[in-house]
């Protein structure tokens, strides 16, 4: 994934992070051999920090994969949070199942397959803390849907919100002109206090008031 910082930036970035353990470093390896999207350890470490300082227990994830952002997620809440993952490929599901298990925290974490933007309508309840990384095209559906199911004072996460830059052109790709709206509803929204982190692809941190 080509992100928005520079190269060099980036690689600087990369090579100050800790080594990760043996299920975090496989699951790298697996997404990068087969082009699985992934938010990759420097995104992942922001996520477990807003995870952790939030105190967030109650956790949806619309769109998992394979589950690297999951097992982040879920570790940065601990044994008692309920964490959902969403795919809609029953395989990824079934190699995030075993990732789970090895990573030790499959306790604690929810699979949901099918359209990830709907499956939140089958769980009842407010979450602490909400993260979308669906198709693109979804983003302003999933928004519509994630604001009302956040407890105040939660976080909404999204990814890929600069989308290696596009978001700065006139276009009519659809995937890019979904996300253009989305930046748009997010700082035009009366519910929240947004900021767009310029972190490899672009993360936006709303917090619901």
């Amino acid at each position: 994934m080509p992100g928005i910082l520079n190269a060099k930036v980036q690689e600087y970035l990369a090579d100050l992070l800790p080594k990760r353990d043996a299920v975090i470093s496989e699951m790298e390896r697996y997404a990068k051999q087969h082009d699985v999207p992934i938010i990759g350890p420097v995104v992942a470490r922001m996520v477990y920090l807003m995870a952790q300082i939030s105190g967030a227990k109650r956790i949806f994830e619309m769109g998992s994969a394979i589950g690297y952002s999951t097992i982040w997620l879920a570790r940065a809440a601990g044994a008692d949070a309920e964490v959902y993952y969403t795919d809609g490929d029953p395989a990824n599901a079934t190699r995030a199942r075993g990732y789970f298990k090895r990573a030790g925290v499959e306790n604690c974490i929810q699979i949901m397959t099918g359209d990830a933007v709907n499956l939140i309508d089958q769980v009842p309840g407010v979450f602490d803390l909400i993260f979308i990384d669906v198709d693109k095209h979804q983003y302003p559906e999933a928004l519509r849907k994630a604001v009302p199911r956040l407890r105040s004072g939660g976080l909404l996460l999204t990814d890929n919100v600069l989308w290696s830059g596009r978001v700065t052109r006139k276009t009519n790709d659809p995937r890019t002109r979904a996300i253009q709206q989305f930046n748009k509803l997010i700082y035009s929204s009366s519910e929240l206090f947004p900021i767009i982190i310029p972190l490899r692809d672009g993360v936006a941190v709303c917090r619901k008031s």
